[in-house]
């Protein structure tokens, strides 16, 4: 850490206190704070909809050099509330780079610090669950720190809330933009393909891409959308996409709608929080989790063939496999730390994962799964996963 004084000031709930320099947009946000140890991809972490309501600690020391351009973004901006770094963002150094991270944090009023000891912020994290804090950037250094303190102490947390509603698209669209490929970057598919209804708790737009490019026509409904409005839209298969806030809140809305589809027997798939949306409409619990899982590097096994896949995570909360009722199979499960990763039916052709499989960032051990769901649709819904 450099002689310059700090302008930056991180405070946590208990009282603790991180200081450095500020950089991206100025202010405060209050937010639960969770650790990242991917070594690439921040911007598409900080776009990530599953962050709301969190402040990101990335523990690899190297973030920002490789600038930030529209092609990673995963939504329209920045939905995580701030971010915690080592060492101070540099210039980019990247061919495809179009603006740097502080401007393209400060441009989206988001904030944040660099030059924190973040192996010690991450095993504070480790050792006593994700925090509560209050992040601000004030350029002339001058921090009421009890005033942030409080204003840590006083969020609200993440338990309880939906935070779906918060980050779902305002109303239905069509997705049609297939995966990055060099050298013509993203394009467009066409022709006929399966019909799937995606429902956007807060979806990634890779998802959506992994699915046009499994040759999926994809609908995009709302998070409140209900039975009646997925099926209008005569679904070959229906996916539950990845999203923020407690599972068990958003679940009033989603659970119905989901037993709704799984009436008609429909191939269903979900990532993420739709894993967890469809562990809660199977009859199983979630249970919020110490400090989550937030990384590419996260080792997974499947139960059924004893493949060991490096995936990609981004979680605070867990289906409690010991809820899984008769008739649901557990199908993986994490080597960290034994949580539940995945789940199918026995009977049907309906399936989700914890972890996510179209990276970004992250390894793509796992992109066999959206063939997996063509091949349901395929298939007519008629064989189980």
């Amino acid at each position: 850490m450099s002689a310059a004084a700090p302008t930056a000031c991180l405070a946590l709930a208990d009282g603790t206190v991180f200081r450095g320099r500020g950089f991206g947009s100025t202010g405060a946000a209050e937010a639960e704070l969770v650790f990242n140890t991917a070594m690439t991809g921040y911007q598409e972490i900080m776009t990530d909809p599953s962050y709301a309501g969190q402040v990101v600690t990335f523990t690899f020391p190297h973030i920002g050099n490789t600038g930030t351009n529209p092609e990673d973004d995963e939504t329209a901006a920045p939905v995580a509330d701030g971010m915690v770094v080592r060492w101070d963002p540099t210039a980019p150094s990247n061919w495809r780079a179009a603006e740097d991270l502080g401007g393209w944090l400060a441009r989206h009023g988001r904030v944040g610090i660099g030059g924190v000891d973040t192996r010690r912020l991450t095993r504070a994290i480790r050792r006593q669950g994700a925090p509560h804090v209050a992040l601000a950037h004030e350029p002339s250094g001058h921090f009421d720190i009890a005033a942030l303190v409080a204003r840590a102490r006083g969020f609200a947390g993440l338990e309880g809330r939906d935070l779906a509603r918060d980050v779902t698209c305002a109303q239905t669209y069509r997705w049609d933009e297939l995966r990055w490929q060099w050298p013509a970057g993203h394009t467009r598919r066409t022709g006929p393909g399966h019909r799937v209804v995606a429902i956007d708790y807060g979806a990634k737009r890779n998802i959506l891409r992994c699915l046009a490019s499994a040759g999926c026509e994809v609908t995009v409904l709302p998070a409140t959308a209900t039975a009646e409005d997925v099926l209008a839209h005569e679904p070959e298969g229906v996916f539950l996409s990845n999203g923020p806030g407690d599972p068990a809140a958003t679940g009033a809305y989603a659970v119905p709608m989901i037993r709704g589809v799984l009436e008609r027997g429909v191939p269903l798939f979900g990532i993420c929080l739709g894993h967890q949306m469809l562990g809660l409409a199977l009859g199983a619990r979630t249970v919020k989790m110490n400090h989550g899982h937030h990384g590419a590097n996260h080792p997974v096994k499947d139960l059924e063939t004893g493949k060991v896949e490096i995936t990609s995570m981004n979680h605070g909360f867990a289906v409690d496999s010991q809820t899984l009722p008769d008739g649901v199979i557990e199908t993986h499960r994490s080597l960290f730390d034994g949580s539940n990763c995945g789940l199918r039916m026995a009977d049907a052709p309906v399936f989700s994962v914890q972890y996510h499989p179209e990276a970004s960032p992250g390894p793509q051990d796992s992109t066999y799964l959206f063939d997996r769901f063509v091949g349901h649709m395929r298939a007519g819904g008629a064989s189980a996963a």
